[in-house]
């Protein structure tokens, strides 16, 4: 009697210790960024760049409030795949808000990686006093309208946003953010700063507490002829090269430049290294990278000549180019994709599928055409 009550009092210790140390080990566990997130109503004065983060957070950059928001879109349903083609979509967001088509401005386009939704930023009317728009469409077409009005979210202030001129031929408040991507739990950030090297990226730990300023950049601009620290970078990914995180950045007319992530700190001044010349009067608009049939690839659409297949195996091997380039054209090579037309967004949808979004050219010169005209469409693809 006596050893069964001593087993059964063993036995109770146990389960009792067991369930301290699970405790602790669930108190210990890290929660969702988004737990940290409050409600209210989202304060926008512009809708540019896209970018995801963990658990559906959709990252809004805001040129004219100078700003990055981060919102819970509760978009988390998972899904493998999905194909989605919707023509017009610029008509049918006019319809969704009471306005006419040509005053739609589709300005970016991501896919949410969990559930294959897609999420596109726009302004309703043109010039100062448009009104931002994020609007998601399902793999139906169902467009539907995200709601600012309660949502759980946060911004952070860019501390190096540069002052608006509108009498500039671009207006520098509206380069604050031309790209973004999070990466490795932070929001780089690329633009235009109010540094003397005005172009910057900047890293932001997400969740939010507060930003630096970003680092700056110089690179050397082969098509030019010279080092540049004014043009900021149009488009970029993160990419890995050799073990080491990179940031890989095209610019205007159209340098193809690596750097360094870990040099990323604030207020650095940072010279990239120009791997590739696109060729001159273009301006880069998106890029995915990809893999297929066991090599690496990264898909370029541009504004004057189209979509390109740049072939990224071994990046490492091409030295850097400091000097101008004779032909418009040199370092990493690149096959130009003919089948796809008036290509003004890219983005990955799954390891074999991209999305295109579709439309006239801007009214702008092609090294800046400015936002596409209608119809805009969207258009599912299998990576070439």
């Amino acid at each position: 009697m006596r050893r069964t009550s001593v087993l059964l009092s063993t036995a109770v210790a146990l389960a009792f210790f067991t369930v301290v140390a699970c405790s602790v080990t669930l108190a210990r566990r890290p929660a969702s960024p988004l737990a940290e997130l409050p409600s209210g109503k989202v304060q926008l004065l512009s809708a540019g760049p896209l970018a995801f983060g963990p658990d559906g957070v959709l990252f809004v950059g805001d040129s004219i409030g100078g700003a990055i928001v981060a919102i819970d879109t509760q978009d988390t349903k998972p899904a493998s795949s999905a194909k989605i083609n919707v023509d017009g979509v610029d008509a049918k967001i006019a319809a969704l808000v009471g306005v006419t088509p040509d005053q739609i401005v589709i300005n970016d386009v991501k896919v949410n990686p969990i559930s294959k939704n897609v999420y596109l930023s726009a302004s309703r009317g043109r010039g100062p006093d448009a009104m931002p728009l994020i609007v998601r469409v399902d793999a139906s077409g169902k467009i539907t309208p995200l709601s600012l009005d309660n949502a759980k979210h946060e911004s952070v202030s860019l501390v190096d946003a540069p002052n608006a001129n509108p009498s500039a031929r671009q207006n520098p408040r509206m380069q604050t953010i031309t790209d973004m991507n999070y990466v490795n739990g932070n929001v780089i950030v690329a633009g235009l700063s109010n540094e003397e090297w005005a172009s910057a990226l900047r890293s932001i730990p997400f969740p939010f507490k507060g930003a630096t300023a970003g680092a700056t950049l110089q690179i050397w601009h082969s098509s030019h002829g010279r080092y540049e620290t004014e043009s900021p970078v149009r488009t970029f990914v993160p990419y890995t090269i050799s073990g080491q995180q990179y940031i890989l950045a095209a610019y205007t007319c159209t340098p193809l430049v690596k750097i360094p992530v870990s040099q990323l700190t604030p207020g650095a001044k940072v010279k990239g290294v120009e791997i590739a010349d696109l060729g001159a009067g273009n301006q880069p608009l998106d890029m995915v990278p990809y893999k297929k049939d066991g090599h690496d690839y990264i898909l370029i659409a541009n504004s004057s000549f189209g979509v390109v297949k740049l072939k990224a195996d071994n990046l490492e091997g091409y030295p850097a180019i400091e000097s101008p380039t004779v032909t418009d054209v040199a370092g990493v090579p690149y096959d130009k994709i003919s089948s796809l037309q008036g290509v003004r967004f890219l983005a990955r949808l799954d390891d074999s599928d991209a999305l295109v979004v579709t439309a006239k050219p801007g009214a702008g010169p092609v090294y800046a055409p400015g936002p596409p005209a209608g119809p805009v469409n969207i258009q599912t693809i299998a990576l070439p």
